[in-house]
């Protein structure tokens, strides 16, 4: 296992991140300590949590992840791991989250902290994150800015202002991002140093090779802001393990269980794509779980790569990945693919 440190902190993370969003709906908390337990045996140093998980996101779940996660890091020498969880943004229905009141702001920003330290048993988190912008973007699969829908925002500087004080009270440690643009990640970075407020270290974004979108633009920022990407849905929901080619219907499946959060994945030309890069893992004899994963933790851009499993097998699949190194011969075979099928999944 390799590690990486994140942006300007001295926070040095595993390659590999375990992801955590199906703690408490699709894995019990004896399927998350099992994850847990394995997952630090081969290396793994970085958890990835949110206060909105499981997901999907409902009233009666929320909070479950963390209160898992903080069951079993009550038991753990903390200052080994690092643990990174997120804020909940404006923007969507949920009611039952603060009273569905979630601008980025200091009264929220205090208690979503408060509130995920506690039920995380920790003093500190390592890694705070904003999960979604509080202004508006596209995110999860909208691909087209549409100034109409602006809605009003809490400034960057006001934000960041909030979280210095967090960070100067000991409770997290260094700020984050996710699913931001090439603008938002920017803005972020120039105000922290016009201001000499925080600067994040990261951005946790989709990455894949069905949405390799952030070598376009956001890319080109990571590397004159040192901003490091936490890339999710390295295997793209799912799909790019191969398991949906014949049969979308799956049962106990996260594209059946939660329809409404794979739809980016239903687009033209997914299921090509997917085909091909599974014939491709065939050459090459590896599972098309391990080229995906591969791929992704190959880019200079990507500090970690965030994998998700719901059982143990598919855990010890993805985390041996790290053993996998591609050739120029296999990144031409992939950029061949893509160039037939550009991003089919953004």
């Amino acid at each position: 296992m390799k590690y990486n440190q994140l942006g300007e902190s001295d926070l040095k993370v595993s390659e590999i991140c375990l992801g955590t969003m199906t703690y408490g709906h699709q894995n019990t908390i004896e399927d998350a300590h099992q994850q847990l337990d394995y997952a630090i045996t081969q290396g793994i140093n970085f958890l990835d949590a949110a206060e909105m998980y499981p997901v999907p996101p409902r009233g009666e779940t929320q909070g479950k992840t963390e209160a898992y996660i903080g069951e079993w890091l009550k038991k753990q020498q903390r200052d080994q791991l690092i643990v990174a969880t997120k804020i909940a943004g404006p923007g969507r229905p949920f009611s039952w989250l603060r009273g569905g009141n979630n601008k980025v702001d200091r009264d929220n920003i205090t208690q979503a902290v408060d509130d995920s330290l506690q039920r995380l048993q920790t003093d500190y988190i390592d890694l705070y994150q904003i999960h979604w912008p509080d202004r508006y973007v596209p995110t999860f699969g909208q691909t087209a800015y549409n100034p109409e829908l602006e809605r009003e925002t809490v400034p960057i500087a006001e934000q960041l202002a909030v979280f210095a004080d967090v960070i100067k009270a000991g409770k997290i440690r260094y700020l984050g991002l996710s699913n931001e643009t090439p603008w938002g990640v920017s803005e972020f970075v120039r105000i922290a140093n016009d201001l000499g407020l925080p600067k994040v270290v990261t951005t946790q974004n989709a990455y894949n090779l069905l949405n390799r979108n952030f070598e376009s633009g956001l890319a080109e920022v990571f590397r004159y802001t040192d901003v490091g990407l936490l890339a999710y849905s390295p295997l793209g929901f799912g799909f790019l393990t191969g398991k949906y080619i014949e049969n979308q219907q799956l049962e106990n499946t996260r594209i059946t269980l939660f329809p409404g959060f794979g739809q980016r994945y239903l687009k033209p030309n997914v299921q090509e794509a997917v085909k091909a890069y599974v014939e491709l893992a065939k050459k090459y004899n590896l599972s098309p779980a391990q080229l995906a994963i591969a791929f992704v933790k190959s880019r200079w851009f990507v500090k970690s790569t965030i994998i998700g499993a719901t059982t143990l097998a598919q855990l010890q699949e993805n985390i041996d990945s790290v053993n996998v190194v591609l050739d120029k011969e296999i990144f031409a075979d992939i950029d061949a693919i893509h160039t037939r099928y550009p991003n089919p999944a953004p």
